[in-house]
């Protein structure tokens, strides 16, 4: 279920509150992804972002020069359902910045103005997916929502923005969405033929059996 509610109050926590939270987090962490509290009041520790994009993404080799910059060594590609990524930030790390990281770590050139992260937690025996904006801290919310991703998980979708902004992508990008959608076609084309073929088959050899003769 997703839903756009009012958005809970961000609570100033004193230095003392962050570091009891941090022991009382890395106490309950298996998978010794623990945070670390720094001497300037700044603590650092670790989010998992499950992608669930709809669209193709286009990655680009290392060697391409320019971000968002058309290159012939991008390629468009859908992600697997269920991609997870670990990304290490702070608590200073803003939503935005959370979403430029996890592009950058895979190479994507897409524009991170076209994406966006949700919270996703469980309330009432109810899951809720609710879209953070911008200036939100993704670790500050890990934090006080405790280690346990049943409680709270980050979820990178595309902007719901009703329709497709087409405009917002690139030549390089709509031309391999073009490719993309050719090579769908051809493919349920022949499924849909050999399917055909089949059944064709199937009469045909039903036929021969009724025309025996005797």
């Amino acid at each position: 279920k997703d839903v756009q509610k009012d958005r809970e109050p961000h609570v100033y926590l004193s230095k003392e509150e962050v570091k009891e939270k941090i022991q009382s987090y890395n106490s309950s962490v298996t998978d010794k992804l623990k945070m670390t509290l720094n001497a300037n009041g700044i603590y650092t520790g670790f989010i998992k972002v499950q992608m669930e994009l709809c669209r193709p993404i286009t990655v680009q080799s290392s060697q391409s020069q320019g971000r968002y910059a058309p290159s012939n060594q991008e390629t468009a590609f859908y992600l697997p359902d269920g991609c997870m990524n670990t990304l290490h930030i702070s608590s200073t790390n803003t939503v935005r910045e959370v979403i430029e990281a996890l592009l950058k770590k895979f190479f994507v050139a897409d524009n991170p103005a076209k994406f966006a992260l949700y919270k996703r937690c469980h309330k009432e025996d109810q899951v809720y997916t609710c879209k953070l904006s911008d200036r939100e801290h993704p670790l500050y919310l890990r934090l006080v929502a405790g280690p346990k991703t049943e409680m709270l998980s980050f979820v990178l979708r595309e902007h719901e923005t009703g329709e497709v902004m087409w405009e917002a992508f690139s030549i390089p990008e709509l031309q391999n969405f073009l490719r993309i959608l050719d090579k769908e076609e051809n493919d349920q084309l022949q499924i849909l033929k050999n399917r055909y073929a089949a059944y064709r088959g199937k009469l045909e050899e039903a036929l021969r059996g009724v025309l025996k003769p005797g």
